[in-house]
């Protein structure tokens, strides 16, 4: 896979995330598809992504940097959102707030098989701070 075609392959994967198009999601994602060092199998990271969707109902991902090494591909998501309940463990309840991940993708087949995650908590838990002392 070229770096264009990897780079075009992860487009379409963040399209088929935005649209919640669960169906489609196998053709990104591979079946034995490992999350941080976990084996989470396809249906693990489909019901994982369910569940962002459930805790934020605006998520949408947005693609700030992108850089392909086939077969990876590094890159910075940013996320402007208003999660209900709790996010990462943090009371959010309806705040908006800003954050990013850093992810790290390995492809085999045309298809992610691990995918390494640093979600940025402390941009989170300082917006939360900065709320509360208003």
């Amino acid at each position: 896979m070229s770096k264009q075609d990897l780079c075009d392959t992860y487009r379409s994967y963040i399209a088929c995330l935005n649209r919640q198009d669960w169906a489609s999601l196998g053709q990104f994602v591979g079946e034995g598809v490992h999350y941080n060092g976990k084996r989470v199998g396809l249906a693990g990271y489909r019901e994982m992504l369910e569940g962002d969707f459930r805790t934020i109902p605006d998520l949408r991902f947005v693609i700030d940097r992108l850089i392909a090494d086939p077969p990876h591909i590094a890159a910075r998501l940013c996320f402007d959102c208003t999660p209900v309940g709790q996010l990462f463990g943090l009371p959010v309840s309806g705040q908006r707030v800003v954050f990013s991940e850093n992810v790290f993708y390995e492809f085999k087949d045309g298809r992610v098989c691990d995918v390494w995650s640093v979600i940025d908590k402390a941009a989170i838990e300082a917006q939360l701070d900065a709320s509360r002392h208003l």
